[in-house]
């Protein structure tokens, strides 16, 4: 977005109207903008100003049939997901290169969404390459499974489980309850950034640069209530296509044991559907009870394992690069190295334990090795997004501003719609020597409603360079 040139003249921000006086003619000929507005006004944009999402007020719940308030539409549900999913699977280094395993995955899920109360919602469902343990869904259907989960499933009853579970909460429109409640619109991107260095400070510094950890990492912590009922809700659901409520039982035996065996940082930060004992004793009441007469229908664990055959192949280099992550955010970065090199030596093309490598090398200020990382990543998935914002992250630390421009403009256009893009754009711009673009790129960001220490250093710039000019 070029914000040379644009008109503005009021908007509303935190429901206050601030003014804004655009210059035109001094910014024609001085080519910039002359703005007249505090550093907070400016720094605070509304967030609602650059949403999409379509609003709306009270609504029927389509599991309960009852009337609940709800900010929401579902067309706005749709256009959330199409906005936000993209990205958190890019931060989790983009959907696993198989194709025939992901159209096994899509396919449970499409035989499965004709029994849930939201059959037209455009469901997808697919496995990604991320290394922890999570499962995650947007609220118009896009459902994605980890590598580290799928590895640890035993049949294709408990995958079932696992994608009911997240129709669950689509059907129950647990995400639309929870933005409503958060006021949150497209801008979650954005919003995730300041959640993720306020909330989780540990891990701020190494997802620093990518808009945070994704945006499913902030849409999808639902109460205990909302987990409950997505459990009764893909038991319900996964039965109805003709599983059996044991698979529902086992996926939270598996969910569970792993959180007792290493109730790790990165387990505590990712995990959007805690598992409780409570919950897990409530399905298997509700296996013995409401679905009795459904268990010992075949789980189907051979065809499961046919189709994870690739994956569960390389499941120790999996499990290196799970340890290389839970100590990469403890900050043990030799000894996350190790654990990534491990992974490395049984998996060399690994995009994830590539990436991985390349944070780790970024954090130990071997920006050269880091990049090389990143160019490898790059050369095993190059329609992914994440592989060229690390090697430009990796350029900026190296001052090789060029390099990381070009980087960053390629992310950018392989998945738009990332606030933090704007912002290193221009500090490589910066860098390169070019500060009308770089003053451009640093308002777009500003203007996208962003905040904290990159936003104080744009605006600064816009400050220092006579771009904006505070009111007294």
């Amino acid at each position: 977005m070029n914000f040379v040139g644009k008109e503005l003249s009021a908007f509303f921000c935190h429901g206050t109207l601030i003014a804004v006086d655009v210059d035109m003619k001094t910014a024609e000929s001085a080519g910039h903008i002359s703005l007249h507005l505090s550093r907070r006004a400016f720094l605070n944009l509304s967030l609602a100003a650059g949403g999409g999402a379509v609003l709306s007020g009270c609504a029927t719940n389509p599991v309960t049939g009852k009337s609940q308030l709800m900010f929401l539409t579902e067309a706005g549900e749709i256009q959330v997901d199409q906005q936000n999913a993209p990205h958190q699977i890019s931060a989790d280094y983009g959907t696993v290169q198989d194709p025939a395993l992901n159209a096994y995955i899509d396919g449970i899920g499409k035989s499965m969404a004709p029994r849930t109360h939201r059959p037209h919602m455009p469901y997808s469902c697919r496995a990604v390459n991320a290394v922890y343990l999570n499962a995650y869904t947007f609220p118009g259907g896009t459902v994605a499974a980890s590598r580290g989960l799928l590895v640890d499933l035993r049949n294709e009853a408990e995958l079932a489980a696992i994608i009911g579970h997240e129709f669950g909460h689509v059907n129950a429109r647990h995400g639309a309850q929870r933005m409503t409640k958060s006021i949150l619109t497209s801008t979650a991107i954005a919003a995730l950034t300041l959640y993720v260095e306020s909330e989780h400070e540990d891990y701020a510094w190494v997802a620093s640069g990518l808009g945070g950890i994704g945006a499913g990492a902030l849409l999808a912590f639902y109460s205990r209530d909302n987990e409950r009922e997505a459990d009764e809700l893909g038991m319900q659901y996964m039965v109805a296509d003709g599983y059996s409520p044991e698979g529902m039982v086992g996926a939270m035996d598996v969910l569970r044991s792993a959180s007792d065996h290493d109730p790790s940082v990165i387990e505590r930060m990712f995990a959007s559907h805690p598992m409780s004992e409570d919950r897990y004793q409530d399905a298997i009441t509700r296996m013995n009870s409401d679905y009795a007469q459904f268990k010992g229908r075949p789980n189907h664990r051979d065809r499961y394992m046919d189709h994870t055959a690739s994956l569960r192949k390389i499941a120790p280099a999996i499990k290196s690069f799970q340890n290389g992550e839970k100590s990469l955010v403890r900050k043990n970065l030799n000894e996350s190295y190790n654990h990534l090199s491990t992974g490395l030596q049984q998996v060399p093309n690994d995009y994830a334990g590539l990436l991985l490598m390349s944070k780790c090398c970024l954090a130990m200020n071997r920006a050269s090795e880091a990049q090389q990382y990143a160019e490898r990543a790059k050369a095993v998935y190059p329609e992914e997004a994440q592989a060229y914002h690390m090697s430009g992250m990796a350029g900026l630390s190296a001052r090789r501003y060029a390099d990381a421009h070009s980087n960053f403009t390629r992310y950018e256009a392989l998945l738009p719609g990332n606030p933090n893009t704007s912002f290193y754009n221009g500090f490589a711009l910066e860098g390169m020597g070019r500060r009308q673009d770089a003053a451009n790129q640093f308002a777009s960001y500003l203007q996208r409603g962003a905040q904290g220490e990159l936003a104080q250093y744009s605006f600064q710039r816009l400050t220092d360079w006579g771009y904006i000019q505070p009111t007294q």
